[in-house]
């Protein structure tokens, strides 16, 4: 989806697939299989549209209509990310779903999750998009699938691979690039004979495929569409119902549809938007009879960046103007039915010029019907469900309740070590050394930190540092091993993408040179517009007193990421180290330092009690990054806000100990306490309201 945020028009498409009617469910689970043997009923004469065979499956479009094995269908579907939500609760999520009245789902596929290095494939566990598919299909909905290869969605690079900004010469993204479509194609040869099977004409749920993703919002590039759809026919074959998803207005369709190649034109528009004339619009771009009315990003709520208020919308209008479109029997798919979450680190960002760099937030809540949690006891999803039960064509499941929550009390920490030190034991592969400060993709690691190391002599007066270019925010150290307390680093400050300085470095004596260390943070990278090319590091000299400084060490820091986990960890190994027991009278607070430090503690929960969801919340914590058994649940920021607290599923927990670990950044709670509580917490401090920005952007998608 094509999630834009001020400055990006929001394109966040979610499309929610049609939920068959019970006598064609019931069919469908009869000739369903998961292996690709089943006999394809393709049919290539489409001269029938009236009247299509019920003997044959099929799905397709004619007198501006959805038909589904010779029915007219409307699509009442929901944008579900299976790689926000943990394998376990698939299935929760998708029958809440279903009590909703759904009966098609909507996904992206992010390239990747699936890729994160070169030739290195994963779709095991959070990424096993297959099984997610056959599971859609088990629980009888339809699915439309968005394989990209650029998906948007608030994810990292808008899903794209970061070790593509690591090719030289620079490859130009989302275009007809020769070099870059090389890349797509190798790609696509892979994921889209996975999906073969799963067709709908091959006894599966795939009901159509999305090519690209609102590209008519970035720019005019009809050679890149056309062979994509073109890639896509010559794996997919030419049943398949291909579609654009582009915003409501004339020019977006006219540079993002290639009605040409037979390709669905579908629009997305701002909620508050009258959709009738925009779909009459829609026509225009598609062929006569083709242009079924169809909202394929229908918003329910939005994202939020740090520093902003959580974005929330009125349910009662929500469900009012769905009403608009189905009363007349339009389609639509709900972005987005269930939000889940940014696990690890890959939430995106976005930009609206050259000084406003603005990351999302862990969680994807996006005020959806069905919450972060799997809650659906609220106002939107009551409202949602009225609206949709009154055009449903078959009664709906009764509304599951709300998954038990549990708060475990206080979690008691201990700092093991300052990253400083630990990287003293890293091994001299994860050591790339360079004149020049080089980018993190250029030295491998592609999320995270990445600890740049130099020297310089000092002046008497002090000096001046100055770095041009820098993503995202540096926090700057300095040190003289020949003092007294064996060179402890001493912070200096930090320096940020949206507001860069210079730094005075104190004036220090030392008989030796002074290290310093420059630890870079990737808060995620921008995943819409045209400033989508976001390397991250160091990306240009670094000035001391005027004069470029060199030679450089990059240090990798080697951190679990939700696909990813490091072979030799000594960070997670150092946090599982021995537990120091100490009374809670004997508790000592900690010395608030700026300097970045891992902290552990642990928690237990008895065998005669249920594992049950639960979040962590970080009040009085400054910045970082938090592990539960080893599992990234995220980055926390609740000085900026406004989320508090950081969602932890039960799957990630067991019974009796459970271990937390925190990379705290730059101010730890002196208490070293951090709380397991029972709800979410969006109340920290957080000074900006994103509606102007919402109203922006819809109004530009």
């Amino acid at each position: 989806m094509v999630r834009k945020q001020s400055t990006r028009t929001r394109t966040t498409f979610f499309f929610f697939f049609n939920l068959f009617s019970i006598t064609s469910f019931c069919f469908f689970v009869t000739v369903f299989a998961p292996s690709p043997s089943l006999p394809s009923h393709s049919h290539h004469d489409h001269s029938h549209h009236n009247k299509v065979s019920v003997t044959a499956r099929k799905f397709e479009i004619a007198n501006d209509m959805f038909w589904k094995d010779g029915q007219p269908f409307q699509i009442i579907g929901g944008d579900l990310h299976y790689f926000r939500v943990l394998p376990e609760y698939w299935e929760d999520r998708l029958l809440r779903a279903k009590a909703l009245g759904l009966n098609t789902i909507q996904t992206y596929v992010p390239w990747n999750l699936h890729e994160p290095e070169p030739g290195k494939l994963v779709f095991e566990g959070i990424a096993d998009i297959v099984s997610f598919l056959k599971l859609c299909h088990k629980l009888g909905f339809l699915v439309m699938l968005r394989p990209g290869p650029y998906i948007c969605a608030e994810w990292d690079l808008g899903g794209f691979p970061a070790w593509l900004l690591a090719i030289e010469p620079a490859l130009r993204l989302r275009s007809s690039d020769p070099a870059f479509l090389h890349l797509v194609e190798k790609w696509w040869e892979i994921l889209l004979p996975m999906v073969v099977p799963l067709l709908y004409e091959n006894g599966g749920p795939i009901i159509m495929v999305q090519i690209e993703n609102e590209f008519g919002s970035y720019r005019d590039d009809k050679a890149y569409l056309h062979h994509l759809a073109t890639l896509a026919r010559g794996h997919l074959g030419d049943d398949i119902i291909l579609y654009t998803i582009n915003g409501g207005a004339r020019e977006k369709l006219k540079n993002g549809t290639i009605l040409e190649d037979a390709v669905f034109s579908a629009v997305d528009f701002p909620t508050a938007s009258d959709p009738w004339p925009i779909f009459e619009l829609q026509k225009e771009f598609n062929a006569p009879g083709k242009s079924p009315p169809l909202s394929a990003e229908f918003y329910t709520g939005w994202l939020t960046h740090w520093g902003e208020k959580i974005a929330e919308t009125d349910a009662d209008f929500t469900a009012a103007v769905l009403e608009k479109i189905l009363a007349r029997n339009g389609s639509a798919v709900l972005y987005m039915v269930h939000g889940g979450t940014n696990f690890g680190f890959y939430n995106g960002a976005n930009r609206e010029d050259e000084s406003i760099y603005m990351a999302d937030i862990t969680s994807y809540d996006y005020d959806a019907p069905i919450r972060e949690s799997g809650d659906v006891d609220n106002a939107k999803f009551k409202a949602l469900r009225r609206v949709i039960k009154a055009y449903s064509a078959v009664g709906l499941p009764s509304v599951p309740s709300n998954n038990e929550k549990t708060g475990y009390g206080h979690i008691h920490l201990q700092k093991k070590e300052f990253l400083l030190d630990i990287l003293k034991r890293i091994s001299s592969t994860d050591v790339v050394e360079s004149e020049n400060p080089m980018s993190m993709e250029s030295v491998g690691q592609m999320f995270g930190f990445l600890l740049y190391v130099s020297e310089y002599a000092a002046k008497d007066d002090g000096n001046i540092l100055y770095i041009p270019k820098v993503h995202d925010r540096a926090q700057v150290f300095i040190s003289c091993s020949s003092e007294d307390n064996g060179g402890r680093p001493i912070f200096v400050g930090t320096i940020e993408r949206w507001s860069n300085i210079t730094l005075g470095l104190p004036k220090t004596e030392c008989a030796s040179n002074i290290s310093l260390y420059i630890l870079v943070e990737n808060m995620g990278r921008i995943n819409h517009g045209n400033y989508m090319f976001d390397r991250k590091g160091i990306l240009s000299s670094v000035y001391l007193d005027g004069r470029s400084l060199h030679p450089w060490k990059m240090i990798l820091i080697p951190l679990n990421n939700l696909n990813e986990v490091p072979k030799t960890n000594p960070i997670i190994q150092i946090a599982y180290s021995e537990f120091t027991e100490v009374s809670a009278h004997g508790r000592a607070k900690e010395n608030v330092t700026k300097e970045p430090a891992f902290y552990a503690g642990r928690f237990s929960i008895d065998k005669e009690n249920h594992v049950n969801d639960t979040f962590i919340s970080f009040r009085g914590w400054g910045r970082g990054v938090a592990f539960v058994n080893e599992f990234n649940i995220g980055r926390y920021w609740p000085m900026m806000g406004p989320q508090c607290n950081l969602y932890v599923p039960a799957p990630v927990l067991q019974h009796g100990e459970n271990v937390v670990v925190v990379f705290e950044l730059e101010s730890p709670n002196p208490e070293l306490v951090i709380d397991s509580i029972d709800q979410p917490d969006f109340t920290c401090r957080s000074s900006k309201s994103n509606l102007h920005q919402m109203e922006h952007n819809m109004h530009t998608m």
